[in-house]
């Protein structure tokens, strides 16, 4: 009984390796593909804000726009979008105005990573 055990592990591993890569190499790529999207989330939600603010940062209004922002956001879709996260979307978008721009950078970064984590293994 032990003897058939053991063939049956020594089977199993490779099915098990096999399977256990399929798992990782999908994750891996459904882990790229929610960073694109929340990056293109935060870059379109700052792309709004300017739009709204015309550019310009004047204090009482911005600042009054934003803490409305951030209370229907937060109420809505719960955390993350407090009047500082917003400030930051907005200072995103000023330092990438241009989405193509932001979208070769990050498959860069997205490929530099995926190189990396395969010389790990």
């Amino acid at each position: 009984m032990s003897n058939d055990l053991s063939l049956i592990d020594k089977n199993i591993n490779p099915i098990f390796e096999e399977i256990r890569t399929l798992i990782n190499n999908s994750r891996n790529r459904v882990y790229s593909v929610v960073n694109t999207e929340m990056l293109n989330l935060y870059w379109n939600i700052g792309k709004v804000i300017m739009e709204i603010q015309q550019g310009n940062v004047r204090a009482s209004y911005g600042d009054a726009v934003l803490q409305k922002l951030s209370e229907k956001l937060t109420n809505e879709f719960g955390r993350g979008f407090s009047v500082d996260n917003l400030e930051k979307m907005r200072k995103f978008y000023i330092a990438y105005p241009n989405s193509e721009t932001l979208s070769r950078k990050f498959k860069l970064v997205t490929l530099f990573r995926t190189n990396q984590n395969r010389r790990r293994k």
